[in-house]
């Protein structure tokens, strides 16, 4: 008996986890969901595509596909920019890739505040509007790549929100089971205090 009640709230417990489990799998999936085409869908409206194979087939330092790129951005060839993926390789390995070439490893502030210097310098004033262009798109290219990654990790902790919570409706259901146990048939018939009659020995 004092099995059985132990059992009871126990059931009722994991049954009650598993609940939360599923309704934060549901919660969490549909956050995916809704981070992965809203990134998809911005990325898309920027109509941003990769140079085209032929592009990759002869590089050289200073153009406008170096021998750098080749591993990181030249698998996207051709390509519109529509993933995180692409868009972290055409950030940190095409635009700024150029934009070192350009400045010569100078960041933008340091080139804003020698253009402040030189107010008569056009050549350095157009390299700042130049730069401070590239390294706005870099940024928000990087940006959409963290929400991605973000979306990839909720994912993941949906899946495992989904199975712990099938876990536990399982074991709210084998406590249910296990402690509903048949009572044997000497158990079930009530004792009434009444013997039988004695046997008579046979002469």
């Amino acid at each position: 008996m004092h099995r059985n009640s132990f059992r009871i709230p126990l059931a009722i417990a994991s049954a009650a986890l598993g609940a939360v489990l599923l309704i934060a799998g549901g919660l969490l999936i549909w956050g995916s969901a809704y981070v992965h085409n809203t990134v998809h869908n911005q990325l898309a409206a920027q109509q941003v595509y990769f140079p085209p194979k032929t592009a990759f087939a002869h590089p050289k330092a200073g153009g406008e596909i170096t021998p750098n790129m080749i591993p990181s951005v030249s698998q996207y060839a051709g390509q519109q920019l529509l993933t995180g993926q692409q868009a972290e390789a055409y950030a940190d390995h095409f635009i700024a890739q150029h934009v070192t070439e350009m400045t010569g490893g100078k960041t933008y502030s340091q080139l804003s505040a020698q253009a402040l210097a030189q107010p008569n310098n056009a050549k350095l004033t157009s390299l700042v509007d130049t730069v401070f262009r590239g390294e706005t798109l870099r940024s928000i290219l990087l940006n959409a790549y963290g929400w991605w990654k973000v979306s990839q990790i909720t994912y993941i902790a949906s899946l495992i929100s989904f199975g712990l919570g099938g876990l536990a409706v399982l074991a709210s259901v084998f406590a249910l089971a296990t402690g509903r146990k048949p009572r044997k048939a000497t158990e079930a018939l009530p004792h009434t205090g009444q013997e039988g009659p004695t046997p008579v020995k046979a002469a």
